[in-house]
């Protein structure tokens, strides 16, 4: 079998599924045959391609071979088609996601509340849903500057104390958004 040969897809060639037993290939050739013989009309090139095919495929022997070499083949040839995973966006980037939702979710909620559009309570709905998602966020942000500390720092050992000062800070937050919305 020629290295051109590998490249081929002789299954193709004769309309035959990769599992198709003897028989099936045989029945297969024939029909083809009938269809593209030169001397009923067909190509020559294709007669030539459909006896390729067929001498390798109805023998059992050459037929592995050929399977395992396009097996090979295959996987040299195999390009991943997706992009390589994020790596971590690093402190900077859990800051600026922070804040970019908890600012859009405020944005949205001012926007319902001083616009008077009452109708849009399901904005009013997302609205709290970023803001909740921008909470974590930040959270996640705090945990990440936290580790970015060195290990001599003694801020790094007072976790409970910035989870406390954290969600009191929210706390606040919050109370402050619902009196700003409330007048």
């Amino acid at each position: 079998m020629s290295q051109s040969s590998s490249n081929k897809d002789y299954y193709d060639v004769l309309g035959v599924d990769k599992r198709a037993s003897r028989k099936d290939i045989h029945r297969q050739y024939k029909r083809q045959a009938a269809r593209h013989h030169p001397d009923l009309g067909g190509s020559e090139e294709q007669m030539k391609s459909l006896n390729e095919a067929y001498t390798v495929l109805k023998d059992q022997a050459a037929r592995r071979a050929y399977d395992l070499d396009r097996q090979g083949s295959q996987e040299r040839n195999f390009v991943p088609a997706s992009a390589p995973a994020a790596q971590n966006v690093g402190v900077f980037g859990h800051c600026l996601s922070a804040l970019f939702c908890l600012i859009t979710g405020g944005f949205l909620l001012l926007l319902v509340r001083f616009q008077w559009i009452w109708f849009l309570w399901p904005l009013a709905i997302l609205a709290l849903f970023v803001l909740g998602f921008g909470v974590l966020m930040a959270r996640s942000a705090m945990v990440a500057v936290n580790s970015s500390l060195p290990i001599t720092n003694p801020l790094r050992r007072h976790t409970k104390l910035q989870e406390i000062a954290f969600w009191t800070v929210i706390a606040g937050g919050g109370y402050v958004t619902y009196l700003v919305l409330a007048n």
